[in-house]
């Protein structure tokens, strides 16, 4: 695995079907277990600042708690009022039981 990926939580640290709050150098970053799935965003809505690990999934979303505003997890696409711009969404790796997630330059916007 390249050095410059950043080990940000244990993987028992995110609650099945839950968030979990981590940061990545300066960032701010939202993990999500959905089915055991890892999935990782930018943790601050882009419609107004909340936390997005405060939120709730609902199905294949997160749900924003300021203004429930809804992002898609998987591709940071944002879904649902008032929530118009997408989120980055971080490329995520386990091993050995940990999360990692990818560098800067890596990362990428939503499609």
């Amino acid at each position: 695995m390249s050095e410059d990926w950043s080990k940000v939580a244990s993987i028992d640290d995110v609650p099945e079907d839950g968030t979990l709050l981590v940061r990545c150098g300066d960032d701010p970053v939202c993990l999500y277990n959905m089915g055991g799935r890892i999935y990782a965003s930018h943790d601050i809505c882009t419609h107004e600042h909340a936390s997005l690990a405060d939120g709730f999934i609902c199905g294949e979303n997160i749900e924003c708690p300021l203004h429930q505003g809804l992002f898609h997890i998987p591709t940071g696409k944002a879904v649902g009022p008032p929530c118009t711009v997408d989120l980055e969404v971080f490329e995520v790796k386990i091993e050995d039981g940990a999360v990692y997630v990818a560098p800067r330059d890596e990362r990428r916007q939503p499609r």
